[in-house]
């Protein structure tokens, strides 16, 4: 059965050991971000703090939400110990029965109310994540809700929001592209006209998940996590805003995008492991509204050196580059965003069946919205398990020419993320891309490819049933 809120889902993490709930006081300030870093860097359970110092009791803090892939199978319903290739094949076939959400009169989102005089962001238990952030970033695991007009199209995002002052928060802009900036400029009207936007805090885990993911111009992420979960998700009208959010959201935050009014935001520790950008004037959200359940649960996530929830974003580009390619008829037996890689190492698994065929599909990766993060793509035999990273090296040192088997290209759009950009780059988001060919040539005649020397390739299968059978006897 789908969790219903954040709350089912924290108590069956603590169940499968993958949360542990803090009682002792925790600051705000730093200590917080720590220990949800330690804890993403070990593998431990996700911390749930109980107590945050200078805060009422109740008010709570919760990281490392989908830190993992056990995590993101339970948040699926799905066996814990599912292996990543099969959480992306079921992600798909879901993902092509998408549910309307259905509205309704009220949720627990809206037990707490403030508007006018009584706004306040800073009674909220927002972290200092990192040792030289720019200051305290209140959207880091959350959705941000935008809906286009004329359309209605509405798009669920996950842009991160800086705290400027008790009602004013800071939000990124990476590129036109982004969906969010898409939407603004396709409205009529004058164009630092405010656009109206809500940043829902805590809600459950899809749809967290589907609001850190790509998906085409016009599609409806509300849509996508119904079909998730097997239920449409519950939305509730906004105070302020024409906006429709979900109902048992922990914390809610109504307000106006006001493109004209820029104030400084940044630096922060981003997903790929280093500090963004130095302060950079960028856009800013005026707050109408503040919505929050009792004892609120406030999420965040601390990104840097993986793992950590950037592992989402692994398995969203991993399903979309492998739905791509299969869409297009190439032979793929799987595809990975290595997450230790920050998700800027891409691998396809194919059957070669072509000579070129490494290049085609690079570039169809590189033509998706979500490779502009992917500036590597390695592409690898049928023979190589793309999820088994030792392997994958092996293979990559073994099998890929230095000079044939490796082919650059320039002038490339990227995310300004990206930590090898000069400044020039970063400004104007453009850089280089590169492809890997590790696969054997064609025109090789059969005696002409080594044979790898591994337990499952070089012994007869008789053998190696026989050796596993000892194994296994004597407890290895």
């Amino acid at each position: 059965m789908p969790f219903k809120d954040l709350r089912e889902f924290i108590t069956k993490l603590e169940e499968e050991g993958e949360a542990v709930t803090i009682r002792e006081e925790v600051d705000w300030n730093l200590e917080a971000g720590a220990l949800v870093r330690l804890a993403g860097e070990k593998n431990l359970p996700a911390p749930f703090l109980n107590r945050v110092k200078g805060y009422p009791e109740g008010y709570r803090l919760f990281g490392g939400t989908l830190a993992n892939f056990r995590r993101i199978a339970i948040a699926m319903d799905m066996d814990p110990d599912t292996h990543p290739k099969d959480l992306m094949e079921e992600f798909l076939v879901r993902k092509k029965n998408p549910m309307k959400p259905v509205l309704v009169d009220s949720g627990p989102c809206k037990e707490n109310i403030y508007t006018g005089e009584d706004l306040d962001l800073t009674k909220l238990p927002i972290p200092m994540i990192h040792e030289g952030d720019g200051g305290r970033f209140l959207g880091t695991w959350h959705i941000t809700i935008s809906k286009e007009p004329e359309s209605g199209w509405v798009n669920w995002g996950m842009y991160r929001h800086m705290l400027i002052d008790n009602n004013t928060v800071g939000i990124l802009q990476t590129s036109a592209a982004k969906h969010l900036w898409s939407m603004y400029s396709n409205m009529n009207g004058p164009k630092d006209k405010p656009m109206e936007v809500a940043i829902a805090i805590g809600v459950e885990p899809i749809s967290t998940l589907c609001g850190g993911t790509p998906n085409p111009y016009g599609i409806s992420e509300v849509d996508i996590v119904g079909g998730l979960r097997g239920e449409p998700v519950e939305l509730v009208q906004c105070e302020t805003v024409d906006l429709a959010v979900p109902a048992t959201a922990e914390i809610v935050i109504e307000g106006e995008l006001r493109p004209d009014d820029l104030r400084e935001e940044g630096p922060f520790g981003e997903y790929s492991g280093y500090s963004s950008a130095p302060k950079t004037p960028r856009p800013t959200i005026h707050v109408k509204a503040i919505t929050h359940r009792n004892d609120p649960i406030f999420t965040f996530s601390c990104l840097g050196v993986p793992l950590d929830d950037n592992l989402i974003w692994c398995m969203a580009k991993s399903a979309a580059f492998l739905e791509a390619l299969r869409e297009r008829g190439f032979p793929v037996t799987g595809v990975y965003a290595v997450p230790e890689s920050s998700t800027f190492f891409t691998v396809v698994g194919v059957k070669p069946v072509y000579p070129g065929i490494a290049a085609d599909i690079a570039h169809l990766i590189w033509g998706i919205d979500a490779a502009h993060a992917s500036p590597y793509v390695v592409v690898v035999g049928d023979d190589v398990d793309p999820f088994d990273v030792p392997q994958v090296l092996h293979t990559l040192a073994t099998r890929c020419h230095p000079a044939r088997g490796i082919v650059k290209a320039e002038n490339c759009p990227v995310t300004p993320l990206l930590p090898f950009l000069d400044p020039q780059e970063r400004e104007y988001r453009k850089g280089a891309m590169v492809y890997f060919d590790c696969t054997w040539p064609l025109d090789w005649k059969p005696e002409d490819v080594p044979n790898r020397i591994s337990f499952s390739e070089c012994y007869p299968r008789e053998v190696q049933e026989k050796v596993l059978k000892i194994w296994n006897e004597y407890g290895y």
